[in-house]
């Protein structure tokens, strides 16, 4: 299976809910790589690495989030990847 880069950017209220360490627990237990942060705008950007279906799989949860987020919106792009990552990461 060939590696994929998603660029995925959160929307709602899902800042101060957990969902950063959320995002970190599924991509490391779909064995990802990359990074959650947090945006200035409020929205909260994921860029991960993997196999394809372990990055939909991701892609999925990030629709519903931790249990006190809410999800008004996702926008995700796929890209080749650039193995720049060694781990999934909370970026500051």
């Amino acid at each position: 299976m060939s590696q994929e880069r998603l660029e995925a950017r959160i929307r709602g209220a899902v800042q101060g809910v957990g969902f950063r360490a959320f995002v970190m627990r599924e991509a490391r237990s779909l064995d990802l790589t990359g990074y959650v942060k947090n945006e200035y705008d409020g929205s909260v950007e994921v860029v991960a690495e993997g196999h394809r279906e372990e990055l939909e799989r991701l892609l999925s949860k990030l629709h519903t989030g931790p249990r006190p987020a809410s999800v008004s919106d996702v926008k995700a792009s796929w890209s080749e990847p650039s193995r720049e990552f060694r781990d999934f990461r909370v970026e500051y």
